[in-house]
């Protein structure tokens, strides 16, 4: 491995998803969730390349346990992980930065196994940012990359193998149970047999814990929600003050999840010239922007059964605050 990125061919990208779909896909979301009662908006347009940036700088918040968590056991069982898959490709979806990404191709490629990176992502400048990175690094690891939504686009991801999809940070977290639901359908629906799942998932905890980790004391993820009020001036026209709303992050106790928020200070009148749109929002009002589920064992296992995989094993981090888990159709 080496970092020379002199003579590093640029990986392949398809773009399964042009500025002008995201925008029109944005436009759908926000003409139905501004109109809904309650208000939301879905988790996937806090992540424009400005939020990337936040997000990944969330990742390193003292607040924020998820992600050493998840390297930790990456780094613990890595290599355990990648000779039990028996995976030559690696196909990660939501790739972001690729940050962890490096431990689990290090245990693939100490494991003497890995051929292939494939990673999707709905953001394309951080996606080929990331992905040129990894070229310079593995240059004996062909590296390819689909832009594109998960939720339709998951069948355009190239074949080859046998693979091992990886679905890290916890994201599975930010679907609604009907809608992880249906994610685990396509992605087995795409797989072929022997093909695996490996999957990060946040542990139910103290929520206390839970909470700090969504509203942290420097105030990154404040910004990181309300930079989708930017999102939605820049590419819709919408004249949002996200000054005028606070970030709010809330355990709902029933569903074991968390929701983030986003509240109005005060009356006021938003207009979103893309859509045509005029929204009141009233004092103390609030936006669901995210929702972040947290797992049991038990349950998580058997949504993945449902779908038709067969759960493999679970490793969690010393403190067992999160775990990944591996599932094979």
């Amino acid at each position: 491995m080496t970092s020379d990125s002199t003579s590093a061919p640029l990986p392949r990208v398809a773009v399964h998803l042009t500025a002008g779909e995201a925008e029109q896909a944005m436009r759908a979301d926000a003409l139905a969730g501004l109109t809904s009662s309650p208000k939301t908006l879905p988790p996937k347009w806090l992540y424009d390349d400005r939020g990337s940036a936040l997000f990944d700088d969330i990742t390193r918040l003292p607040e924020y346990y998820p992600t050493r968590a998840e390297r930790e056991i990456l780094a613990t069982y890595g290599v355990v992980i990648a000779k039990a898959s028996g995976a030559t490709s690696l196909v990660e979806l939501g790739a972001g930065t690729c940050d962890k990404t490096r431990v689990l191709l290090d245990a693939m490629q100490a494991a003497g196994t890995l051929e292939q990176y494939v990673g999707f992502d709905i953001s394309e400048a951080t996606l080929r940012d990331a992905l040129a990175s990894l070229a310079s690094q593995y240059r004996d690891t062909e590296i390819l990359g689909v832009v594109g939504d998960f939720e339709h686009h998951i069948d355009r991801l190239p074949s080859g193998g046998p693979r091992l999809v990886a679905f890290l940070g916890g994201t599975i977290g930010n679907l609604l149970p009907h809608e992880r639901a249906r994610f685990f359908a396509s992605v087995a629906g795409m797989l072929q047999p022997g093909d695996g799942l490996l999957l990060g998932a946040d542990i139910v905890k103290d929520p206390e814990r839970i909470v700090a980790a969504y509203d942290d004391a420097a105030g990154v993820t404040s910004d990181f929600n309300r930079n989708v009020l930017l999102a939605l001036n820049h590419r819709l026209d919408a004249d949002f003050d996200h000054d005028a709303f606070e970030h709010v992050a809330r355990w709902d106790t029933d569903n074991e999840w968390i929701e983030m928020r986003l509240r109005a200070i005060a009356a006021q009148q938003v207009t979103i010239g893309g859509l045509g749109l005029t929204v009141d929002f009233a004092a103390g009002e609030e936006l669901r922007t995210e929702i972040s589920a947290k797992f049991r064992r038990e349950g998580l296992e058997a949504e993945l059964a449902a779908a038709g995989f067969e759960p493999f094993d679970w490793w969690t981090d010393r403190a067992g605050d999160f775990a990944l888990t591996m599932a094979f159709l």
